[in-house]
């Protein structure tokens, strides 16, 4: 085993191959653009979107004597995504020259950092079938991000759109730490709940503002990593699982059969599912690094660092042990609603007041569940937290009941009015007179004789008669009182 292999095999993780078990092993790259108005060596927008090659300055466009300036926005905020990883912050670094040439890279180099990254070791714990897993985080370090090249405008001539050139990147480097598919995607998740929450990126990756590159490698439990191969910017966590488990059953196979797995970097075509070469593999010394000579090394005072520190808001899993103890939520519930910094707010502005378990069930199950089905985001939500509140109060104050509720949900999210208003206009107060619920109940004992007998020596036939007597009021009656009534009336304890 090497040095940084510091987790046993699971068998539950092991992949069956022809001739034995095999075990995968995986790292994470991860690219979050840094939620800045500015790029971070010149003063152009980092806005997404607008007309190709109108967010460029003379900087991102490589002309003659141009100088790149550091933008310390940029920088405060990879000082903040390391903190907020338990990450060593080092007080000095250093920003290299990465030498390669591609239409897109009008510099012939890109700004990035190498042997002295602003951010160093950190850990983020994430949960694999309900146990906890430490991933380790060997480093954070600035970059400024390529153009865009377009191939698919013309059959024959490729346009580049240099919009994003500049744009800051912090290239979040994990430990080979992972040991699945699943704790990949766990692990990304966490990643993005995490900037999300300090406001360092917005984890937008339909926007390609978060995306990642992908190591896998494949060897029998206890023997040393087998060489790697790097699936490039995938852009989905869903594609991110698939790549993962196509890319590891192939090197299985290879190696089965005797064959051996070249370092390559490969594309992942979510069509075919599949994974396909895109390049060679290329090593640090490819890359022709050297210190930046139009940029000093960035020096950092302790006291900002510590000012930076003292204004981090709540992270998630401080966010969640508080949702446990304070709200009294289920571990699984807290760690759905801690997990995205908007769906904690909306939910606590939801129970504020309110019985949090039933606050925590409206917006988990019912909102998610119908955003989900709608394809909207919660900050699309037709519904807002007050107006879902005050759903909760109806409900509590016995004006509607459970299922005329979920009724009123369907016509909130279809329609964005208020609970109030629709309960009234649309006749759905919840029937509490008990002599309209007698009335209802003596109208089904006269009509069904034979089924008063039977509930008598059948206690389970006493469903029968609350679904017929809600039926009968149209499901406004409150079926405390149904269940009440009706068991005086027939009888039954």
């Amino acid at each position: 085993m090497t040095a940084l292999d510091v987790r046993s095999a699971r068998k539950d993780q092991l992949i069956a191959g022809e001739t034995g078990d095999w075990e995968v092993i995986v790292g994470l790259e991860v690219h979050a653009q840094v939620r800045s108005k500015a790029k971070l060596f010149s003063g152009a927008s980092a806005e997404y979107g607008g007309a190709p090659n109108t967010h460029v300055s003379l900087v991102d466009a490589a002309m003659p004597g141009m100088l790149p300036v550091i933008n310390k926005f940029c920088v405060e905020q990879a000082i903040r995504t390391g903190l907020g990883l338990k990450a060593k912050i080092n007080e000095r670094s250093r920003f290299d020259r990465k030498n390669y040439f591609y239409p897109d890279l009008p510099q012939g180099y890109q700004i990035s950092q190498f042997q002295h990254p602003i951010v160093g070791e950190g850990e983020v714990e994430i949960e694999a079938d309900g146990a906890p897993v430490t991933i380790r985080i060997e480093r954070l370090h600035l970059e400024q991000d390529a153009g865009k090249s377009i191939h698919d405008l013309s059959p024959t001539e490729t346009f580049v759109d240099l919009n994003r050139a500049g744009v800051a990147l912090m290239e979040i480097v994990s430990r080979p730490d992972m040991r699945s598919a699943k704790e990949a995607a766990a692990y990304f998740n966490k990643l993005r709940s995490i900037v999300r929450a300090l406001g360092t990126c917005d984890g937008n990756m339909e926007e390609g503002s978060m995306r990642a590159d992908v190591n896998v490698s494949v060897r029998r439990p206890g023997e040393p990593f087998g060489t790697r191969c790097e699936i490039k910017n995938v852009n989905s966590v869903r594609f991110m699982a698939l790549a993962i488990e196509y890319e590891a059953r192939r090197q299985i196979e290879i190696l089965e059969e005797g064959g051996t797995i070249e370092q390559e970097t490969r594309l992942f075509d979510p069509d075919n599912g599949e994974t396909r070469t895109m390049r060679s593999k290329e090593d640090a010394h490819d890359y022709r690094y050297f210190p930046d000579p139009d940029l000093l090394p960035l020096v950092l005072d302790k006291k900002w660092i510590e000012e930076i520190r003292a204004s981090l808001p709540e992270l998630p899993d401080a966010k969640k042990k508080r949702f446990e103890q304070a709200y009294g939520l289920s571990a699984y519930d807290a760690g759905v609603l801690a997990g995205d910094s908007d769906a904690a707010a909306y939910f606590e502005a939801v129970a504020k007041g309110r019985d949090a378990k039933l606050a925590a069930n409206w917006v988990s199950q019912e909102l998610f569940g119908a955003l989900n089905k709608a394809g909207l985001a919660l900050a699309q939500s037709p519904v807002s937290a007050e107006q879902l509140g005050a759903l909760i109060d109806l409900i509590a104050d016995g004006t509607i009941n459970g299922k005329i509720a979920k009724d009123v949900f369907a016509r909130m999210m279809e329609t964005g009015d208020d609970p109030g208003a629709i309960v009234e206009r649309e006749g759905l107060r919840q029937v509490t007179d008990t002599g309209a619920i007698e009335k209802a109940i003596e109208d089904l004992i006269a009509a069904n004789p034979d089924k008063v007998a039977e509930v008598k020596e059948k206690p389970k036939a006493f469903g029968w008669w609350v679904g017929q007597v809600m039926k009968a009021t149209g499901g406004k009656a409150n079926p405390a009182a149904v269940n009440e009534i009706l068991k005086a009336k027939l009888g039954v304890a």
